[in-house]
């Protein structure tokens, strides 16, 4: 249990990563696929300003996942980093790319010079969800071998596997994308934009789903194990909650509910991710499983309560975030306290003391026992504390009027 929960945080972070970020990079795509004249430019505009007051924070779950993985399994993320160092650096450049695009926009003379940082920031929003989704590929078809540079440095990530997963990454932020961007055109009112968006939604979850088909046949073929389970077991049960999610969704886009297409899709997306991990569970790299790779037990205490205790901070500044952008007000007030993302705060005097509580049964849970069901009260016990932490160091003028 121990060892295999900083994989559950990891995964986590992918799905999160892949959903969030993932459409910031779908609308880079959108931008790249507008066209020209007047109807392109507003298209170009509309996703430059969804993607604006987000588009950074986003990247913060693939600095966790990095960070967690190369702590918690150092012999897994050597061998990653090592063999598919050129993926690796090919999406670090299109990030860079991105950030620097989108900052020199601003600085722009002319319409030929914003549509030239614009070209820009599209390719590398094409470029950076593929040579990610490839390294996904080539984890899931075991192409990663253990050890410093034991594979080669192209065929691993350039066989028939990872590139249908890297195409089929592109296609999932390309959905996303089109879902969230209709989302925020219908909400703003523009009805116009709204209805382009959702012809463009409806395109992309046929394409991806398309993709997603033909990518079980080339596993079929190409990596046999892993196409043995993802249709058995919990992985297979997973697909089928990410086939009805995606239907689900298309149905809510033809309807025009995108707010809960968002939801939908983005569980559609998790679940993939989620039938992935069950598939290859327990085995990480070819004879190297969870238990073989993770750090010593002091290591990963450590990484739980860092995680755990810095969603303190990051849940309620992400949650802080997405609200003041979606709602355009950071909280409502009232006499008691207010709320949050639909979250509400109070002050309350026990909460310091509840939060010290829940901190040193949670340490006191993962140090100090050895059973798997001491381990799981711990992660509950901290779980609580980052809610009465929250509820504990929240300063009041979240819950203020503004």
């Amino acid at each position: 249990m121990l060892r295999a929960l900083p994989l559950v945080f990891v995964l986590a972070g992918v799905v999160l990563y892949t959903v969030l970020a993932g459409a910031d990079f779908g609308a880079g795509i959108w931008q790249l696929l507008s066209g020209p004249g007047e109807r392109g430019e507003r298209v170009r505009e509309h996703a430059h300003e969804s993607m604006g007051p987000v588009w950074e924070a986003n990247h913060v779950w693939l600095i966790f996942v990095l960070t967690v993985t190369w702590t918690a399994y150092p012999v897994f993320f050597a061998s990653i980093a090592t063999t598919l160092s050129v993926p690796l650096f090919i999406a670090g450049l299109g990030i860079i790319l991105r950030g620097a695009s989108y900052a020199l926009r601003s600085g722009a003379a002319d319409g030929r010079e914003t549509l030239l940082v614009d070209g820009a920031f599209s390719i590398a929003s094409l470029v950076t969800p593929f040579a990610l989704g490839c390294m996904a590929g080539a984890l899931a078809a075991e192409r990663v071998p253990v050890g410093n540079a034991a594979g080669h440095q192209f065929s691993s990530w350039l066989s028939p596997v990872p590139v249908m997963v890297g195409a089929l990454a592109v296609g999932f932020s390309v959905y996303m994308a089109a879902i969230f961007l209709a989302a925020d055109a219908h909400r703003t009112g523009n009805r116009a934009l709204a209805d382009s968006f959702r012809i463009r939604a409806l395109g992309a979850g046929g394409a991806a789903g398309a993709v997603a088909i033909v990518a079980l046949v080339v596993v079929h073929g190409d990596a046999h194990s892993l196409y043995v389970g993802l249709v058995h077991g919990g992985a297979l049960a997973t697909m089928l909650v990410s086939v009805v999610a995606g239907l689900i969704t298309l149905g809510l886009v033809w309807a025009r509910r995108f707010e809960p297409a968002r939801v939908t899709g983005a569980i559609a997306v998790a679940a993939v991710i989620a039938a992935w991990a069950l598939a290859r569970n327990p085995v990480l790299l070819p004879r190297l499983t969870i238990d073989q790779a993770a750090a010593s037990h002091d290591t990963l205490v450590t990484v739980i309560v860092a995680v755990l205790a810095g969603g303190v901070l990051l849940f309620p500044s992400l949650a802080l975030l997405f609200t003041i952008t979606l709602r355009g007000r950071p909280a409502t007030s009232s006499p008691s306290g207010g709320e949050i993302a639909g979250f509400p705060l109070r002050e309350t005097a026990a909460a310091p003391r509840l939060a010290a509580v829940l901190f040193i049964v949670g340490l006191g849970m993962l140090n100090a026992a050895n059973a798997g069901w001491c381990h799981i009260i711990g992660v509950v016990a901290l779980l609580g504390f980052i809610v009465a932490g929250f509820a504990a160091v929240a300063p009041r003028a979240l819950t203020g009027d503004p």
